[in-house]
């Protein structure tokens, strides 16, 4: 059963056998909005998100994966390639993180997942974009953030996985923000740590 996220809404990560998850998916999904009149249609350029999950002990910033980047120096977190131009929206990921959440190292307490537009456009610009978590090893979709309402900003911090415990939990976090790469972001990163 999928839970849908609401901004700041926090979901534990476990099995609803019991039991905790051993690997996830953090999936990304898009695709462009319709463009009206024929000169813009004309115009229309495809849009390149990018998903970058950021590897956290405390406040400091200890690996990046992102598509120049696709595995964490331990090799617990793996991009599985850059997509640049969307398409699936509603359907399957276009751009794929795979989290070992078993073989993250034990300083490391949060991963933030961020998209930010690497071509410029602003999210007035895309369509039924996504994020959602899924459990490798079932296929199961465990929770899904919908990026609504589109605006003039160019990224989103969109989520956080954090070690609660012994286990961990998702926080979906929703936060506009502005910047074509990770690097940009990290100022607002910062604010959701």
């Amino acid at each position: 059963m999928t839970i849908n996220l609401s901004k700041g809404q926090q979901v534990s990560l476990t099995k609803s056998g019991g039991g905790e998850l051993g690997v996830v998916r953090m999936g990304l999904g898009w695709k462009s909005a319709p463009r009206k009149g024929f000169l813009a249609r004309l115009t229309a350029r495809d849009i390149d998100l990018d998903a970058s999950a950021v590897l956290f002990a405390g406040q400091a910033p200890q690996d990046v994966v992102f598509f120049q980047h696709l595995t964490s120096d331990d090799g617990s977190v793996q991009h599985t390639g850059d997509n640049r131009v969307g398409g699936a929206g509603e359907g399957g990921d276009d751009e794929s993180i795979v989290v070992d959440l078993r073989r993250v190292p034990t300083h490391v307490d949060q991963i933030i997942f961020t998209v930010n537009s690497f071509t410029g456009q602003t999210f007035e610009e895309v369509e039924a974009a996504f994020c959602r978590l899924v459990d490798e090893s079932t296929g199961q979709e465990l929770a899904r953030y919908t990026l609504t309402g589109g605006g003039r900003h160019t990224a989103q911090i969109m989520a956080k996985v954090q070690r609660a415990g012994s286990g961990w939990q998702m926080t979906a976090i929703g936060a506009s923000a502005d910047g074509r790469t990770f690097q940009d972001l990290m100022p607002a990163v910062a604010q959701h740590l």
